[in-house]
């Protein structure tokens, strides 16, 4: 079992957790589809810290020796996870920065063409008026 004091201390460190998600959503520094799986993670441990009977039940199926090394373990796989997700959100974003970066290279060329044959037309229209 975890112990009261301890327990009060996450208890506290839970609350400053969804204060701290919470101020960045009304920041705007995270969207709400990224933050979901925070939100969830917090749920979840926090009721585990609430309710210290289902972190034991949890801990006994899982065969841990020790409740606080199952929160640990919990600990550690929400962190694997979230880590999963934001690697798969940097890739995405990295692939369409890329696209767009080819996208804008392909129209300044376009838009390079395009001016060269305007200076081109206005040089042999300026030569057709001095004949």
């Amino acid at each position: 079992m975890i112990q009261t004091n301890l327990r009060i201390i996450l208890i506290f460190a839970v609350g400053c957790y969804f204060i701290l998600i919470l101020l960045f959503l009304k920041r705007k520094a995270l969207e709400l589809k990224y933050t979901l799986l925070w939100i969830l993670s917090g749920v979840v441990l926090g009721a585990f810290v609430i309710f210290p009977q289902l972190l034991v039940y949890l801990v006994r199926m899982l065969g841990i020796e020790s409740p606080m090394n199952g929160l640990f373990v919990l600990c550690i796989g929400f962190i694997i996870i979230i880590l999963m997700a934001l690697t798969s959100i940097v890739s995405r974003q990295t692939m369409k920065i890329r696209i767009l970066i080819q996208e804008n290279a392909m129209l300044e060329k376009r838009l390079r063409e395009l001016e060269e044959a305007g200076r081109k037309h206005t040089d042999m229209a300026k030569e057709e008026g001095k004949c």
